[in-house]
């Protein structure tokens, strides 16, 4: 048996993954075509490298069906839940940096801050008979958060595609995503609500408290901490 380490199976999140642990001495490599998500490891003796999507990295290492893995602290906090007994935040990994922010169309003047979304929201209610919609990805953590900031009568909306596309699309009056540079935001003609973001996330190596290993899969795993350290 070996240590699985779950990476981004494409685009620059699995450059810059590869990149990190390049730069520890660990060389990762895909192998195989593109579509075969199969990977190599080089350096450090006893661990293998699974290419998968980032948002399945969070459930893998829940499950324990890998050791690491690299994923955005958004979709581990949205998926497992702050303070979870399931996984441990080894390192931050200093890219894929991105804010999860909660945005109205910049037509609302009126509308500022999250205190202002939460007059807005009522008045919506008794103009409309329904509660104001935030399309989201992210409702556990959109939900805690407007909580904690004291805001009623929204509903969230799931959206899985383009969010910023729900406003003009008649879905949604708000939108709640990640965002890295607020360009797709300014494209749809939204703003993002002042104060802190709901989340600020960059990709970050997780490890499972839950994945069983045997001597060797131990001592691998401790030496790789040890390198990354």
């Amino acid at each position: 048996m070996s240590v699985k380490i779950g990476v981004p199976s494409k685009g620059r999140l699995m450059e810059k993954t590869f990149d990190w642990f390049a730069a520890r001495g660990i060389a990762m490599k895909r192998t195989g075509a593109e579509r075969e998500y199969s990977g190599a490891v080089e350096g450090i003796e006893g661990v293998d490298l699974v290419l998968l999507s980032a948002s399945e990295i969070p459930r893998e290492l829940a499950a324990g069906r890998i050791h690491l893995g690299v994923t955005g602290t958004d979709l581990v906090r949205e998926k497992l839940g702050n303070g979870n007994d399931l996984v441990d935040e080894l390192a931050p990994m200093g890219f894929g940096h991105a804010d999860l922010i909660v945005a109205v169309p910049d037509c609302w003047v009126d509308v500022e801050t999250l205190d202002d979304l939460d007059a807005a929201a009522a008045a919506f209610r008794a103009d409309h008979g329904f509660r104001l919609r935030i399309a989201t990805k992210y409702h556990r953590l959109v939900r805690d958060y407007l909580r904690a900031h004291g805001v009623a009568d929204y509903q969230l909306v799931d959206s899985q595609g383009a969010t910023e596309g729900t406003i003009r699309n008649g879905t949604a009056e708000a939108v709640a995503d990640i965002t890295s540079t607020g360009e797709t935001l300014r494209a749809n003609h939204l703003k993002i609500l002042d104060g802190e973001p709901v989340l600020r996330s960059q990709a970050t190596l997780f490890a499972s408290r839950v994945a069983p290993c045997d001597a060797a899969e131990a001592a691998a795993l401790a030496a790789l901490k040890a390198r990354l350290a």
